[in-house]
């Protein structure tokens, strides 16, 4: 009965779309609403920012329309946006073809992909309403209807903007079927779908040899040459290639310059002057996004060759290059594994990232900064701030590297390589050193890759696993330490209390025996050689503790050890150096004594019950730390 009544819920949505009336009756909808009668790149702008924009720290603007489905490609998309919005302002931009230009797997189609999906929602919402002549094969704009003469005027006491004229069919209909009564014109609102082939169109590229025109600009009916005498006619002609069909929204080119040239002319024609020249008729004007993608070869090609000037003159080229983020490509694999069926299958913590750190060191380029390794850089690209860099440097290191994520492992070679080791027989929990070995194998079977490109990519893989060696460490022994934040707590006092009394020359209380001592400089030395602080700088670390501790209780706030980043590491190494022997004992003991298996128990359950384990990995975790200790 639920889905009875949903199905009834939604026949009634859709019976609310649907309007049909007069052109008196839309003209009047539209001088109370004039959004209805905005041209394609003005809708597409406006159906993005009505999602909302936010600023990220790298000072771009995210645009929330492409939420949970575009990630780490914020340069790429205010490109777009800034095509966009210089389009919606009626600006000669708009008479450009958009080229987005990448590498396979870089996200082109998906964003293309997304403003189909986009448009179809938003012409059913109010804000995004269409309304079209009714039975045009193009969904015609209703305004065209008005004479040439009256368009000034209109404009001027309505404030309605109308550019384009009448399709050849539209023409007809008004001079032999309504005598030229406009206002009789009968107008519905119509939804894009690109499945019913309403607003939004879709062209590939086939064999030049036996693809026609006609699937850009439609062609002649042969059935009705016969009715009506003359191919001149425009009841005999088809007016549903997809330029027709895309007139008011957006085309897809896919592949552009793999087609032949006749099909670039056509494009020529539509960019420079709005127009489609169709059969025997003369131009018809479309309003239209036109959109395509490319790879960067053949790109090249097409600026290499002479014949092509004129096109490339009204391209809007946007690169489109391999997300460089590492917690944004971890984004792009959990999008794809949502997709999947593999509810059964438990991907063990940081298995993701580690993937994403090998797919994103095969995408940057060697930076000619000194220090600067890729780990390093990448990092830096990742809101990490290091010890010698800060992000602030990661301006600099884009500047310097022109063609960055141009080249490199594409994510559906890593999601391919995660599903292979996913559906393996008995696997119901991997972990990174599965994914590692996924990737490493599936080298041989690349096709894309040299022989020195797949040796380095093994490089890659080893430096992946260095990473995750250093982050098992790190979990494993923070699992260990019995109250972490109690103990983080107790020392992070301890060393305050040293700090404070060596910056203001006084001595420490001892909390057992309340005599006076000298701080204690060996405490705060273990602690601060934890992230390489010399001695010689020290001083200044310590002074810097404490102006940090003054500022927040200004505000009103307390230090706690979270409170600065830096001292936030130093106590965590130190408490892990403390525990280091008791945690190499009882995870590399082969047959553990009671109280050794009680530990290890506590730090499964704490594993799974806060960090996102299974019994599987968390086990599997622990052996491979107790191998890492005992080396």
């Amino acid at each position: 009965m639920d889905l009875v009544k949903r199905l009834e819920e939604y026949r009634e949505r859709e019976r609310n779309l649907k309007w049909e009336g007069t052109f008196a009756q839309y003209f009047e909808i539209a001088t109370k609403n004039p959004k209805v009668t905005q041209l394609a790149h003005e809708r597409i702008y406006n159906m993005i920012m009505a999602a909302g924009t936010q600023t990220t720290p790298q000072g771009y603007t995210h645009y929330n329309f492409f939420d949970n489905e575009i990630f780490g490609l914020e340069s790429s998309l205010q490109k777009i946006m800034e095509y966009f919005h210089s389009a919606a302002q009626r600006l000669e931009v708009r008479k450009r073809i958009l080229l987005l230009m990448g590498p396979v797997g870089g996200g082109k189609s998906s964003i293309v992909a997304l403003l189909k999906r986009g448009l179809e929602e938003y012409t059913r919402t109010p804000e995004g309403a269409v309304y079209a002549i009714r039975d045009c094969p193009m969904h015609e704009e209703p305004l065209h209807l008005i004479p040439h003469e009256l368009r000034g005027d209109i404009e001027k006491e309505f404030g309605l903007y109308i550019e384009g004229d009448l399709c050849p069919q539209c023409r007809y209909m008004v001079e032999n079927t309504y005598g030229g009564k406009i206002e009789e014109i009968p107008v519905k609102r119509i939804i894009f779908s690109e499945k019913h082939r309403v607003g939004i169109g879709t062209f590939t590229p086939s064999d030049p040899k036996s693809q026609d025109v006609a699937e850009l600009t439609g062609g002649i009916d042969l059935s009705t040459i016969g009715e009506v005498g003359s191919e001149s006619d425009p009841r005999a002609y088809r007016f549903d290639g997809e330029l027709n069909i895309a007139n008011r929204g957006m085309i897809e080119f896919v592949e552009m310059l793999k087609v032949d040239e006749r099909f670039l002319y056509v494009l020529l024609t539509l960019s420079q002057e709005q127009n489609i020249k169709t059969g025997r008729f003369s131009m018809i004007y479309a309003d239209e996004v036109v959109i395509s993608h490319t790879n960067e070869s053949e790109f090249q090609a097409f600026v290499g060759n002479r014949k092509s000037e004129a096109l490339q003159d009204r391209i809007i080229l946007v690169k489109v290059p391999y997300n460089l983020r590492v917690s944004d490509e971890v984004k792009i694999y959990e999008k794809l594994l949502r997709q999947s069926a593999l509810e059964n299958v438990h991907i063990a913590p940081h298995t993701l990232r580690i993937a994403s750190i090998f797919a994103v060191l095969t995408r940057l380029e060697e930076s000619r900064k000194a220090g600067m390794s890729r780990m390093k850089k990448l990092k830096l690209y990742d809101g990490e701030d290091l010890e010698d860099f800060k992000t602030k440097d990661v301006r600099e290191l884009q500047e310097e590297a022109t063609r960055e994520g141009m080249d490199g492992i594409s994510p559906r070679y890593i999601i391919n390589r995660l599903s292979s080791a996913l559906v393996k027989d008995g696997v119901t929990c991997i972990n990174a050193i599965d994914a590692l070995r996924a990737l490493r194998d599936g080298l041989d079977q690349h096709t894309g890759i040299t022989r020195d490109q797949r040796e380095q990519y093994l490089d890659y893989i080893s430096e992946a696993r260095r990473e995750y060696d250093e982050m098992v460490k790190k979990e494993v022994q923070r699992a260990f330490v019995y109250s972490f934040e109690e103990s983080a707590r107790t020392l992070l006092n301890n060393y305050l209390d040293n700090v404070e009394a060596f910056c203001n020359k006084t001595k420490v209380r001892d909390p057992i025996t309340e005599e006076d001592m000298e701080p204690d400089e060996r405490l705060m030395r273990s602690i601060e050689e934890q992230i390489g602080v010399s001695q010689n700088a020290a001083k200044g670390f310590r002074e810097e503790i404490l102006i940090r501790i003054s500022s927040l209780a200004r505000r009103g706030q307390t230090f706690d050890y979270t409170s600065h980043e830096r001292l936030k590491e130093a106590i965590e190494k130190k408490l892990f150096a403390d525990m280091r022997d008791i945690v190499k004992i009882t995870t590399s003991a082969r047959t553990p004594d009671p109280e050794q298996l009680k530990r290890t128990n506590e730090v499964v359950n704490r594993l799974i019950a806060e960090h996102g384990y299974c019994p599987v990995c968390a086990n599997e975790l622990l052996k491979y730390a107790g191998s890492l200790l005992s080396r």
